[in-house]
């Protein structure tokens, strides 16, 4: 699921921000924008470039402000993607895109659907998690105990949740595999089954290494963004969505995928039994594939 053949270019956002992009797969495609989870970076798993080649999809990864190669941008919300994503689009000369968001990324897809109505042709969430305030759901119930403590930091001690992810980061640094072994503890057997193989070990290992090479702030200003108000209204999501999750999943527990699907107006959901969080690496290439063919237009490059 590595991509040697990947571009590799700096964005200037319209705040003189850098924001670090990966392209990858045909590069006359369909572009879709790939959001990483948390912690993430634009070098995660993905599939390989003759797999995109095949499906004639530009496949576009970029850094989210603070991860890897993408300057700090303190104050965001889950909203403020929808500036970069503008931002990356204009300077790829993209008119319109697809767009799926990954675990922590899903909120920020639904973002830029929700804000880019005539460029977002289509939309697909794997294994995100719902608004902190979304009523009528038990936001912790099913959890793991790490990501419950937390998520529930971030209101209750910030200084404590800051000191406690930059001793993390900073373990993470030195030795990368450390996340990956601490989340095998605390994975349901699907997980266990994807996470076994190596070379997805190696790519998780890679893809937290350079999220946290700058230090802990993007993973921090993540948990912050993701527990705030998110900035937008999911109603004015009317592209066709996908919400694609694990039933094993005690990451980003189930629930939190049906609570969408009852607020987005054309959401699709699917519950893959004996699956979990990490199976959202192995369905990737079939997502893409239904980001394409349930696109509101064709390919986005401008024409004339």
């Amino acid at each position: 699921m590595s991509d040697e053949r990947a571009t590799h270019c700096t964005v200037k956002a319209r705040d003189r921000r850098a924001i670090a992009v990966e392209i990858s797969g045909d590069p006359d495609g369909v572009p879709v924008f790939l959001l990483h989870g948390m912690p993430g970076s634009r070098v995660g798993p993905r599939p390989r470039g003759s797999v995109l080649y095949r499906l004639g999809i530009q496949l576009i990864c970029y850094d989210r402000p603070g991860y890897g190669g993408s300057d700090r941008n303190e104050k965001r919300t889950v909203a403020s993607a929808v500036e970069d994503v503008e931002d990356i689009a204009a300077d790829l000369e993209l008119d319109r895109f697809s767009i799926v968001g990954r675990s922590g990324g899903g909120p920020h897809a639904l973002a830029c659907a929700a804000r880019l109505p005539d460029r977002v042709t289509s939309a697909a969430v794997l294994v995100g998690v719902a608004p902190a305030n979304a009523p009528d759901l038990d936001w912790y119930a099913g959890m793991t105990d790490a990501n419950v403590r937390e998520y529930s930091t971030v209101g209750a001690d910030w200084l404590k949740l800051v000191e406690r992810v930059r001793l993390q980061a900073d373990r993470i640094r030195r030795d990368p595999v450390s996340l990956v072994k601490s989340l095998q503890q605390q994975m349901t057997d699907p997980d266990l089954r994807v996470v076994d193989d190596v070379a997805i070990q190696r790519l998780l290992a890679d893809t937290y290494a350079e999220a946290l090479r700058p230090g802990p702030y993007g993973w921090i200003d993540d948990l912050h963004a993701l527990r705030s108000d998110w900035g937008f209204d999911l109603a004015a999501v009317h592209q066709p969505v996908l919400l694609w999750h694990g039933a094993e999943d005690n990451f980003t527990p189930v629930s939190h995928a049906r609570w969408l699907a009852r607020k987005i107006p054309n959401a699709e959901i699917r519950v893959e039994t004996e699956t979990a969080h990490f199976g959202a690496v192995e369905v990737l290439p079939e997502i893409l594939r239904w980001l394409m063919t349930s696109a509101l237009v064709g390919p986005g490059r401008p024409r004339g």
